[in-house]
């Protein structure tokens, strides 16, 4: 498998991202990075990004979290941020990206951690919930789902899934300007270009959306509905927070409230002024949540 790795001087001097990184390797010889920061005695708590961000996204959130005492895993998926980037479409699948990430938390050898997640966050992470379900204590969901290929796909989401594939120069930083209702500084979507000092570098980001299971047929269902059958059994918390300006995951919370019976009775939210990536948007009332979600545990 050729891959390319993002030389460091591309993330000098971001704005508001200083965190020591970090490193493991995982299956295909491909390396992962992550942050691992706050207390090392702290409750571990696990924020997982989508398409076509990376842990930048999670920035704030890191701060706030590990300074109110946690210890905050934010990895960077095969594909995006430091971590390396198979070159190939052909190289990337639902599959391989579930396995790349279990060699990631199998190295990281957690216990009784809580996942955010968002976006293809979710679609990987609570993959790996069900599968280590001992290894988590609690889950919050925001702007993700976990699709079987049933039902149709929102008309942002298919619009989205062919400017994708289409559009010869994959406009990174953007992107997630265009789904984040604040206005992000130069510096901040020059950070999200950062991993990409070309188009060579994108074969992960563009080929993401069309990995969605959006048919029964497709890779990635029947895993994803032996993984449903584990969450439809999971009693430990299972907190949503999605918010009100995305087009793309309207709704989805319901299907979490509806058959997940950790979800009963926890005090979900729909974030208002939050876009698709609610983690520039609405970073304080999600460390919130989280931090009492945490609270509450035993």
């Amino acid at each position: 498998m050729k891959f390319l790795r993002t030389p460091d001087a591309r993330f000098d001097n971001l704005p508001d991202y200083d965190f020591e990184p970090h490193y493991c390797e995982v299956r295909d010889g491909l390396r992962v990075h992550y942050v691992d920061t706050g207390p090392r005695t702290g409750r571990v708590i696990i924020l997982m990004h989508g398409e076509p961000s990376w842990s930048y996204l999670y920035r704030f959130m890191i701060s706030h979290l590990s300074a109110a005492g946690f210890r905050v895993l934010a990895p960077d998926l095969i594909g995006f941020g430091k971590s390396d980037k198979p070159t190939a479409l052909s190289d990337y699948s639902y599959t391989a990206h579930v396995a790349w990430m279990q060699d990631w938390l199998d190295h990281v050898d957690i216990k009784d951690a809580v996942l955010f997640c968002q976006d293809w966050g979710g679609l990987i992470g609570l993959r790996l919930v069900a599968e280590n379900p001992d290894k988590f204590a609690a889950v919050m969901a925001g702007n993700t789902g976990l699709p079987i290929g049933k039902g149709t796909p929102s008309e942002a989401f298919l619009k989205w899934q062919k400017f994708s594939q289409t559009i010869p120069v994959f406009p990174t930083g953007q992107i997630l300007q265009g789904a984040t209702v604040r206005k992000l500084s130069a510096a901040e979507v020059a950070a999200y270009d950062a991993p990409y000092p070309d188009e060579t570098y994108k074969a992960g980001a563009r080929i993401f959306p069309a990995l969605v299971p959006t048919d029964p047929s497709m890779e990635g269902v029947a895993e994803n509905i032996q993984a449903w059958k584990i969450l439809k059994t999971w009693a430990k918390p299972f907190l949503t927070g999605f918010s009100d300006e995305d087009p793309v995951t309207k709704g989805g919370e319901k299907l979490f409230q509806k058959l997940i019976p950790g979800a009963a009775g926890q005090p979900h939210a729909i974030l208002k002024g939050g876009g698709h990536f609610l983690q520039e948007d609405v970073h304080g009332e999600l460390s919130k949540m989280l931090v009492e979600l945490c609270a509450k545990l035993p």
